[in-house]
């Protein structure tokens, strides 16, 4: 009876103890699929491109190039005059602040070297007197700037002409003055000095190539990320220009640029710029915002962090079988995110549930809508825990599904911030900008982190100051 005795009492032991151990959750992990190359591109841009040119500049570049004889008659025959004009000393341009409109001022010091000849040709005879003058004197004009087709084009008029002596000869004994004579020869070179002013300036104030080398340098990818390899490039469409405005010893042209900023996760792109299908279009107004985005990228391992530490110290229970979270791991699979739960107490093991990630913009945080267990565990947990695959613990477990994204925003805003505070991609020209509030547009999973792209509004400008 002893034996019979103890042998119960050490059955019920056993039983009792078998009763108590703990279920091994055996469940088979999902998993990670491929995601496709992510190239994200938004509404059309509009940065501004003010480019300001001094007065100076074009003075300068007039005079480089236009310098020496810049008129020549050699043909006495004709009107018996004889003019050859050089360039005295340099050309001065300046504000015509007494006139209205886009009006500059020239003055040309010039030298003249005339001939004149008086007398008559009869019976075969040539009774001509030749006489020769130096002369210096400065013509002033005036000039009308416009854009046409990236140049500054000019209409000069030459309005005076202002000898510094009165120019004489002698006659028939006597010592006449020929002002009279000469003047009128200024309507022959007229148009030809106007003519070489204009084109002087014409060539000079090319805007094409510094503006298509800006927007070269402005289009070529950059990285905004290296930790997760993301580029931003910008494609130009179209280029506004309005016309050109004078304002004080500066000519103010505003070019804008359309175009599409896209965001690239990967490898180095290569840039969109083709020169030769970029075409200026005149406007009135130029438009001068911007619509970009920027991406706040958070790694699945990051993400895996901090939710574990939402989990931390937190039971799960059901009358007196309870769980305890000691580790998360989250990865993407087939626009889903599976996420991993290792799972100590009653059970043992790994949970893994699928969710759709959101985004709350109220907390900017990540949550995840639609969260169920994956179709094996919820089969195990129905044979073996039954309990614990009830809503009412999936649900608890689902609020701390979620982790803020707001250090990923401010990263990726402050790098955006960094190329709009003086950035200068080449000599003489800057860029500069601010940002405004943003807003959500979507959510969008690579391989190795979660994309949650932000619409920012703001303003962009690349200024062009002076000419080399």
């Amino acid at each position: 009876m002893k034996n019979s005795a103890f042998i119960l009492v050490l059955f019920m032991l056993i039983l009792n103890s078998s009763c108590g151990t703990k279920k091994q959750l055996m469940t088979l992990k999902p998993e990670p699929s491929e995601a496709s190359p992510l190239v994200y591109e938004h509404s059309p841009s509009f940065i501004n491109i003010p480019i300001s040119v001094k007065l100076k500049d074009i003075e300068n570049q007039t005079n480089a190039l236009l310098k020496g004889l810049i008129y020549e008659d050699n043909t006495i025959e004709d009107d018996d005059i004889e003019i050859k004009i050089w360039k005295l000393a340099p050309i001065t341009i300046k504000n015509d602040e007494n006139s209205k409109g886009n009006k500059i001022k020239i003055t040309l010091p010039l030298k003249a070297k005339i001939k004149y000849r008086v007398g008559t040709s009869t019976l075969g005879m040539n009774l001509y007197k030749t006489n020769e003058f130096n002369l210096n004197g400065v013509v002033t004009l005036t000039s009308d700037l416009g854009l046409t087709n990236w140049q500054l084009k000019s209409k000069t008029d030459l309005k005076s002409l202002e000898w510094v002596e009165s120019p004489s000869m002698v006659v028939f004994g006597k010592n006449v003055p020929v002002t009279y004579l000469i003047n009128p020869a200024i309507t022959i070179f007229k148009s030809k000095i106007e003519k070489s002013i204009d084109t002087s300036i014409e060539e000079s104030m090319d805007f094409k190539p510094n503006v298509l080398s800006a927007i070269e340098k402005l289009t070529e990818p950059f990285k905004m990320s290296d930790d997760y390899e993301s580029w931003l490039r910008i494609v130009p469409i179209e280029i506004y220009a309005t016309d050109a405005k004078l304002e004080k010893d500066n000519v103010l042209l505003q070019m804008g640029m359309k175009c599409q900023m896209e965001t690239i996760i990967g490898q180095q792109p290569k840039s969109k710029f083709d020169a030769g299908k970029i075409v200026l279009k005149p406007v009135i107004k130029m438009p001068n915002h911007v619509t970009s985005n920027i991406i706040a990228i958070s790694t699945y391992e990051d993400a895996s962090k901090i939710m574990t530490k939402n989990f931390n110290g937190q039971e799960f229970s059901s009358g007196s079988k309870k769980i305890v979270v000691q580790k998360v791991n989250i990865w993407h699979k087939n626009a889903s995110m599976v996420i991993a739960l290792d799972v100590v107490g009653s059970v043992n093991g790994t949970i893994y549930l699928s969710g759709i990630p959101k985004y709350d913009e109220q907390k900017r945080e990540i949550y995840f809508e639609q969260l169920e267990y994956v179709l094996d565990t919820k089969n195990k947990l129905i044979s073996t825990a039954n309990w614990l695959a009830k809503g009412l613990i999936l649900k608890r477990i689902q609020e701390s599904c979620r982790y803020s994204i707001q250090p990923n925003i401010d990263e990726g805003r402050q790098t955006i911030l960094s190329y709009l505070n003086n950035y200068s991609p080449m000599p003489g020209v800057f860029v500069n900008g601010k940002m405004d509030a943003f807003e959500f547009e979507k959510i969008q999973l690579t391989n190795n982190a979660i994309l949650a792209f932000m619409k920012i509004n703001g303003q962009i400008s690349v200024t062009v100051n002076g000419l080399e």
